[in-house]
């Protein structure tokens, strides 16, 4: 008996001890192929050393790495806190782990250049996931080659065009008149930041689709406002998720703009291709390109749609923004005033209407843009992928690795400009200052320069001019958010009043 029971604890021993060693086996397998890809991936990460070298940084915590500090400084007074503590630490490019990329970061002007314009050979458009799934493969922020270029000059010729220039100022004009008029007539404390971009998404609607004021202007704008929402957000497409909500909304603005592209299309197969475009939308049909064959309706609904951001985002919040500079400065205010009532009685006296050079000729609104752009940084970075390995400035770019190119950063600069947070509109006064310089870059650059940047400053200049010269306001404390995009936290409440003389 004593037999058997020795006989079974030896057996069992002997099966404990052997699933033990199992176990510490297979334990060390995965541990050896974890240590395996390591080694390979040093050894590539050594090779390329050999060539250049890869900027210093940190990766941060797994799979998160450094993104709550990037995302967290977006929250606070100076957007550039994330960007600053690094750049002491490893220099102006570095590299870190945001968003879930591992990126290398520029604060330098020089390499930020090299990157802007060396597009399509060396980089192209790497944006967060959201971006690109909301956005669509055929985006123009993610088109590359011949057709982005295609795309991007007939705009801009359009843009920039005499016949647009002949009435969108009037048009402007009126839409900015209406609605300051309206704001008045109901007496009550607005949200300026909203009221804003009713007018810049009204003015861009007509030019890039001829529709004016209406129901289908306020579905658009409706469906527009819940697309937005999902370009920087968790890439998770459940039912009832930010961006799941976005794709539906984008769904719906498809419908309707691919609608008014067909009908637009049969109008123009019917009378011919004669006379002048009257929008963005007959530009883009109208154009047959190398191949002699019309875009697809559906790239051109889908880009249709893109080009609307500006309206609804960027351009909106560079005018809030000029408002509460201003506001917070009197002295600069004071100056605006002086220069657009001067324009005014000279307008009055000569019994012409205003141009497009009338508004955009006035130096000090100008320096007060450049000076809103500067600080407002809507556009704060662009996002790019390296093809190839890259050496800039002894930096190393590995094939494959995105690069962000922080304008923020340089904006906000002391080497570049002396006390960066204080609104000082007569800085561009002085030699060395220049918005052609690569420390200033508020619409990019290189070949994917904003097509629409003059017609922006004209929208700026307009609703600036005409609310400076009839009216005054009181601006309520507010503070500027810069996390997933720039923003005001309280939406700017102001009360206006019609000025009395």
């Amino acid at each position: 008996m004593e037999r058997k029971l020795v006989f079974w604890e030896g057996m069992t021993r002997w099966w404990s001890e052997s699933f033990l060693l199992m176990g510490m086996v297979l334990l060390q397998i995965p541990l050896l192929f974890i240590w395996g890809l390591y080694r390979l991936r040093r050894n590539k990460e050594i090779r390329k050393v050999k060539i250049g070298r890869i900027p210093r940084g940190s990766s941060g915590w797994p799979f998160i790495g450094e993104t709550l500090d990037f995302i967290a400084s977006g929250y606070t007074s100076k957007p550039v806190n994330f960007m600053e503590k690094r750049k002491s630490l490893y220099g102006k490019v570095f590299r870190t782990h945001i968003l879930g990329k591992p990126i290398i970061v520029s604060t330098d002007a020089d390499v930020n250049k090299f990157v802007l314009q060396n597009h399509g050979s060396v980089f192209v458009p790497c944006y967060p996931k959201s971006v690109t799934e909301l956005l669509g493969k055929s985006s123009i922020l993610q088109m590359n080659g011949s057709l982005q270029r295609r795309v991007h000059a007939l705009i801009g010729g359009f843009l920039r065009s005499p016949q647009l220039k002949s009435h969108i100022t009037h048009d402007i004009e009126d839409s900015v008149k209406f609605s300051l008029s309206s704001l008045i007539a109901e007496k009550r404390l607005i949200f300026l930041q909203d009221e804003i971009k009713k007018i810049t998404f009204e003015i861009l609607v007509k030019v890039l689709m001829s529709i004016g004021r209406g129901e289908d202007l306020n579905y658009l704008k409706r469906e527009y406002e819940e697309f937005i929402k999902g370009l920087i957000c968790l890439p998770i497409k459940f039912p009832g998720t930010r961006l799941y909500k976005s794709l539906k909304a984008k769904e719906r603005l498809l419908k309707m703009v691919r609608r008014i592209v067909e009908e637009r299309k049969e109008c123009l197969d019917r009378r011919g291709d004669k006379g002048l475009a009257n929008d963005a939308i007959e530009v883009l049909l109208r154009d047959r390109g190398e191949s002699k064959q019309r875009m697809p309706l559906d790239f051109i609904s889908g880009n249709i749609i893109e080009m609307m951001i500006p309206g609804e985002d960027s351009v909106p919040m560079v005018i809030t923004l000029a408002v509460k500079f201003l506001g917070d400065s009197p002295v600069a205010l004071k100056r605006l005033v002086e220069e657009n009532m001067e324009l005014k009685r000279q307008k009055a006296q000569s019994n012409y209407e205003y141009t497009w050079t009338d508004y955009t000729s006035l130096p000090f609104t100008q320096n007060v843009i450049n000076e809103t752009l500067r600080m407002a940084n809507i556009i704060n970075a662009v996002w790019r992928k390296a093809l190839r390995d890259v050496e800039i400035k002894g930096h190393l770019i590995p094939k494959g690795w995105c690069v962000l190119a922080s304008f923020t950063s340089i904006h906000m600069d002391e080497e570049n400009y002396e006390n960066p947070y204080q609104f000082d509109p007569w800085r561009w006064e002085q030699s060395g200052i220049s918005v052609n310089s690569n420390a200033f870059t508020p619409f990019g650059g290189g070949q994917r320069l904003c097509p629409g940047l003059e017609f922006s400053r004209l929208e700026i200049s307009i609703f600036l001019h005409h609310l400076v010269t009839t009216y005054r306001w009181v601006a309520e404390e507010d503070n500027i958010i810069y996390f997933p995009t720039v923003k005001m936290r309280r939406k700017l409440p102001i009360s206006i009043m019609p000025i009395e003389h």
